[in-house]
């Protein structure tokens, strides 16, 4: 049960003057003239579940004390009532939307009147909770320089394991009319005291600080770790549900936020307000923020392959083009060199046009492959040749303008492109047979381009390598993104993921082709690699890997290196190599030199493979 504090003399106060001003009305009987109802109180508007049973009502004197106030984004402040009920199940804290930038103070008593509403962040359809508030208010400040409530205390304790109740099928699967279970269910927790005044003690970083000035703790440093500090998602049934997001009140002139990594301790206490926003769900607003304690992480880099090992690497570096800066492409061509260590074939996914996001009909990348390979050449490693197929305008999908596309950059030192018929983007590659081998009718080519799994997506890129007297077949991916799915902290439960059913049917068009070549040659090397957007556990990948012609090989690793990007504090797979059965023995590394750190050169880790063909 959660602590009842006794009403302080400041709020003893406060209702006594709202009750002799008649501003604590606001219930039903009151609204009809019954002046002996009791008045409305925050955990009234706030009820057992996650909508407001007072939902658009209007609500007087409303009495709280001010606990955090925005003075930016979506303006406002938070206020509490100090003198909790005995449930459990009711926040005693609610967010007041003022949309102007507030008057009012932290440690104000206030009364507030206005409309009780719920507001999604995101918008209707982006399945995000709401959040409780009153808007269009009138404000009564009754005192200043009051103690505030005591901070909810977020432990590895206080949170549940279990991470959602089911979605009620009456309702669509949602979970908005189910009453809170707090003891049973994170979720459930974290919805109890939405708006009201939590903290945190000593917790690890597990997602670093981004642009957007925000950063990622757990309250559970035993939750799913991942080798190097982070917290592995592993499934869809494990959650994490010790994962909290954290911001702060005051604007960044004013106090910079930390930078963290992964890793990092944000330690002694972390107080605000909980809230709830679009891009991370619940959210803690620190109006005091610990102070980060650096830890020892550095990027990682890769062996070198020997002399009989072909390497083979996939790397999405994040929508390179001629327009970024020379740093990023030096920063890029450095990490080539030194953390993957030139690997034999690379397979890079949103490499773009010759003039970026300026959207004037230009597919070429000339400039662009141009200026990384004489990057990559300076900063000691080898004079790169690549090979691509330039996409039709806007049909990649991606940054618009940008017309992203894979493009193979080879060490011709080492291995050697079959150059066979170019194909185009409209023109798709078959598979053959020559000499009792499969070969490609066209390399590099695409696979099916037509085929509506690609409709404003990536077209996979075909490529025939020979190394050491074997032929290799890659095949580049960049499927399509997670844009449009419903986050973990959707009122449906589970969430709904719309976008699996396009990267399901490319997986299948994938795999459709890689046994055509197996066809021709059950003994062929064949690796499909590049930016899945998709789990090693997902639908996605058991439809690559069908039938025993691919096989995941981030699963050779132990599960706690098993990921390639850091998302809302969830350390998880989406760039992967997968293996034809040919290649029996191989070693793999997913090498971590960017997801885990807030100064990155890409959002993706990239990987590595070795093996002898």
């Amino acid at each position: 049960m959660r602590s009842s504090h006794p009403r302080s003399a400041a709020v003893a106060a406060l209702v006594a003057t709202a009750l002799a001003t008649g501003l604590l009305a606001g219930s039903a009987g009151a609204a009809e003239g019954d002046a002996s109802a009791e008045p409305i109180r925050i955990h009234d508007i706030q009820g057992t579940t996650r909508i407001s049973p007072l939902a658009g009502k209007q609500v007087t004197g409303v009495a709280g004390i001010v606990t955090g106030v925005r003075t930016y984004g979506s303006r406002g402040f938070w206020m509490q009532d100090p003198d909790a009920d005995d449930n459990d199940a009711t926040s005693e804290g609610v967010f007041v939307f003022t949309s102007s930038v507030p008057t009012v103070a932290v440690g104000d008593a206030v009364t507030v009147s206005g409309l009780v509403g719920e507001y999604i962040p995101g918008g209707v359809n982006s399945g995000n909770q709401s959040v409780t508030q009153i808007s269009k208010p009138a404000v009564t400040v009754v005192s200043s320089g009051n103690a505030l409530p005591e901070g909810a205390a977020i432990t590895e304790y206080t949170v549940p394991a279990a991470y959602a109740p089911a979605g009620d099928p009456a309702a669509a699967g949602s979970i908005n009319g189910l009453t809170l279970d707090p003891s049973r269910y994170a979720l459930d927790f974290y919805e109890s005291l939405e708006g009201m005044n939590v903290r945190i003690g000593t917790s690890r970083v597990v997602g670093a600080t981004d642009p957007y000035a925000e950063l990622w703790v757990t309250v559970k440093g035993w939750e799913h770790p991942a080798k190097r500090g982070g917290t592995i998602y592993g499934s869809y049934e494990s959650q994490n549900t010790g994962r909290l997001q954290i911001q702060q009140l005051a604007p960044l002139a004013q106090q910079p936020f930390p930078v963290a990594n992964v890793g990092d301790k944000l330690t002694g206490t972390t107080e605000g307000p909980l809230d709830f926003n679009q891009f991370g769900g619940y959210t803690l607003v620190a109006r005091t923020l610990g102070t980060v304690a650096a830890g020892t992480l550095a990027p990682e880099k890769t062996k070198a392959q020997s002399e009989g090992e072909l390497a083979v690497a996939t790397y999405n570096v994040e929508n390179l083009d001629p327009t970024d800066p020379q740093s990023k492409f030096d920063a890029l061509a450095k990490a080539v060199v030194e953390n993957l260590a030139s690997p034999d074939i690379l397979a890079l996914e949103e490499i773009q046009d010759d003039n970026g996001a300026k959207n004037d009909g230009t597919v070429s990348a000339e400039q662009t492959l141009t200026k990384f390979t004489t990057a990559i050449t300076a900063a000691g490693g080898p004079a790169y040749q690549w090979r691509t197929v330039n996409p039709e305008d806007k049909k990649d999908g991606g940054e618009p303008g940008g017309n992203i596309r894979q493009v193979f950059l080879f060490n011709p030192a080492r291995v050697s492109f079959t150059e066979r018929a170019p194909g185009d983007a409209v023109t798709a590659t078959g598979v053959v047979k020559e000499n009792g081998k499969a070969a490609l009718t066209h390399s590099p080519g695409r696979i099916d381009p037509a085929n509506p799994a690609w409709a404003d997506s990536r077209k996979p890129l075909a490529g025939e390598f020979v190394f050491r007297g074997r032929t290799v077949f890659v095949i580049a991916n960049h499927f399509g993104s997670k844009g449009g799915d419903e986050g973990l902290t959707s009122h449906h439960q589970p969430p709904v993921r719309k976008s699996e059913e396009k990267r399901l049917l490319q997986a299948q068009a994938v795999n459709g082709f890689v046994k055509e070549v197996l066809a021709a040659d059950k003994h062929a090397n064949v690796l499909v690699l590049g930016d899945i957007n998709d789990f090693e556990f997902s639908a996605t990948t058991d439809a690559l890997a069908d039938g025993g012609a691919l096989y995941p090989a981030v699963k050779s690793l132990p599960k706690a290196e098993r990921y390639s990007y850091v998302y809302q504090g969830n350390a998880q797979v989406l760039d992967q190599i997968l293996t034809s059965p040919a290649i029996k023995k191989f070693t793999y590394d997913s090498v971590h030199i960017n997801a885990e750190f807030a100064d990155q050169n890409s959002d993706h880790d990239p990987q590595v493979l070795r093996f002898r063909p």
